[in-house]
């Protein structure tokens, strides 16, 4: 067993908390949007929020113009995801196709991105987990839009899941590309 530092510690908490608010703000917001809760507006405030903190957390490591590209990139996966719902539980099947095909584009952007800044992120990996990250986000959402709980209580579950391998293959990143900070 690997001993770790203090200061590994705490990124890998840290990274895992900002993936963390992004799964759970997601599944809030989609119950929201299907759910046309008073509360959207506000959720989806918060969820918008977690594009920032991404931004701020890798400025200090890349510099404040990677970090809010980064930031752009992923507030638009999350506007994207808002739509595409919005434009399902309009029938909207066409309208949900383009959404949906332009949400895959941003998810490859942001794969190539994150590969790009770091050596250690290899566009593979970081491809497969958004593809599938967004595939259980729109389950998620079909899942509650056609009343469907507890299917939709076990994708969140995935959803989580996914976050804090995410969460860890970025720490893991970070780590390599950054040793003597830590």
């Amino acid at each position: 067993m690997d001993c770790i530092t203090i200061k590994q510690l705490l990124l890998n908490n840290y990274v895992r908390l900002l993936w963390e608010q992004h799964t759970s703000w997601t599944g809030a917001a989609i119950t929201s949007i299907v759910f046309e809760l008073p509360n959207e507006d506000q959720v989806i405030n918060r969820l918008l929020r977690n594009p920032r903190d991404f931004a701020a957390f890798l400025s200090n490591f890349y510099g404040e113009e990677i970090g809010n590209e980064f930031g752009e990139l992923l507030t638009s996966h999350l506007v994207l995801a808002a739509e595409l719902f919005k434009a399902i539980m309009a029938e909207d099947e066409e309208k949900a196709k383009e959404i949906r095909d332009e949400w895959y584009k941003n998810a490859e952007e942001i794969s190539i991105f994150l590969s790009e800044i770091n050596p250690f992120w290899s566009r593979q990996v970081w491809q497969e987990m958004f593809f599938e990250h967004l595939e259980l986000v729109e389950a998620l959402g079909v899942n509650l839009i056609n009343g469907n709980y507890e299917e939709a209580i076990e994708t969140q579950d995935l959803l989580e899941l996914g976050g804090l391998e995410m969460a860890d293959i970025m720490t893991e990143g970070i780590l390599k590309q950054f040793p003597s900070e830590f």
